[in-house]
């Protein structure tokens, strides 16, 4: 539990950009998905606010105790996220073509996103007892990878979900390249990692569904469909085009009330937003998300502990590979794989992992001082 000193360093910029952000995803959710043609008002918004409320809660229960708990348990947690992703294909519930959810009750919640935060958890307690054994090698490199990422990739892409499938991918290879890990063994992986690619691509391409393919197609030549798999990419680009500067305004957008523009209120919803509040709109939620980056590796930078520093650089790369891959997927740089804009986004599960993720960031840099008292 924290005492009133720790309690004095809690992380107030932090926190309330992310309250920012949040209620900003609340408005935008309301207005893209009320309709203009006389249907009531779906209660996205609603469902939203109430894991808003769901997602404080844990927030607050996190920052409570020392992360260093979380740590020591790291590897159950992993051992029982992976479970779930397990549980997922046996008996998951499917919708939109995909199976990534559990039912429990009028409930229903999507395990790989609870699995991203104890990934990280697990690989921050290896590298930690590794940096004070000074035994990161290759061997403990392919260790690692066999250990925590291989398994929960296959099952993650077994659902199918690409999006989160590629992040574990990103946060892994960014935090072993930001450990300092020796000249050889990063040269060596890299050599590994381009005589693979033929191979690896290979099977990564057979194991993807045909609206995966479809859409990677999209978007090597949006023209290649514009009926069909490039539509979304298409509709995004005129959605956020059209609010030009300064935007319509807000509830005067119509792309999303007006059903062109899909996924509105989840994968799309910076569209949405940028449909209302233009590029200067744009640019303010890019310097949100900037604020947030920056103070997340200021985090790993003055931890006190390895456990503190990679745990702050895992979340902070979580964070940022989010925001860059759903916003360059909106405007058309990169491939739309799925990923959800962090605190924006539709989804209970979602939302609610980026607390955790967020509180045990504000957990670290509460508690950075810590040794001094």
């Amino acid at each position: 539990m924290f005492d009133k000193e720790t309690l004095k360093k809690f992380e107030w910029p932090i926190f309330v950009t992310v309250l920012i952000l949040s209620f900003i995803g609340v408005m935008t959710i309301y207005s893209a998905t009320r309709s203009l043609t006389g249907e009531g008002q779906q209660s996205f918004y609603l469902k939203q606010l109430f894991w808003l409320f769901i997602g404080m809660l844990c927030f607050v229960s996190l920052i409570s105790f020392d992360y260093r708990w979380f740590i020591r348990s790291a590897y159950v947690l992993f051992v029982i996220s992976v479970i779930l992703l397990v549980a997922v294909i046996i008996a998951g519930k499917i919708g939109m073509g995909a199976q990534r959810w559990i039912s429990l009750g009028p409930f229903s919640f999507q395990p790989s996103e609870i699995f991203k935060i104890c990934f990280v958890l697990a690989i921050s307690r290896y590298l930690a007892d590794s940096e004070r054994k000074d035994t990161l090698g290759l061997k403990e490199l392919f260790q690692m990878m066999f250990a925590f990422v291989v398994l929960p990739l296959i099952l993650i892409l077994k659902q199918p979900d690409l999006g989160t499938g590629l992040m574990l991918l990103f946060i892994f290879s960014s935090v072993i390249l930001t450990v300092g890990t020796r000249k050889k063994l990063i040269v060596v992986t890299i050599i590994i990692a381009l005589v693979s690619v033929p191979f690896l691509g290979n099977i990564v391409w057979s194991g993807l569904k045909d609206y995966q393919k479809q859409r990677l197609v999209a978007f090597i030549d949006p023209k290649t469909d514009p009926q069909g798999s490039s539509y979304h990419i298409n509709q995004s680009k005129i959605t956020i085009g059209s609010g030009k500067i300064f935007g319509k305004g807000y509830l005067k957008g119509t792309q999303g009330p007006l059903r062109f523009l899909p996924e509105r209120h989840t994968d799309f919803i910076f569209s949405a937003f940028a449909e209302e509040w233009g590029f200067t709109g744009g640019v303010f939620l890019f310097l949100l998300y900037l604020f947030i980056i920056l103070r997340g590796f200021d985090t790993a930078k003055k931890a006190r502990d390895p456990e503190g520093r990679y745990l702050a650089l895992g979340i902070t790369y979580m964070i940022s590979f989010y925001f860059i891959i759903n916003v360059g997927m909106t405007l058309g740089v990169v491939p739309v794989v799925g990923v959800p804009l962090p605190f924006m986004s539709y989804g209970g599960t979602a939302l609610l992992s980026n607390y955790i993720a967020i509180g045990i960031l504000i957990n670290v840099r509460m508690r950075r001082f810590l040794l001094f008292y």
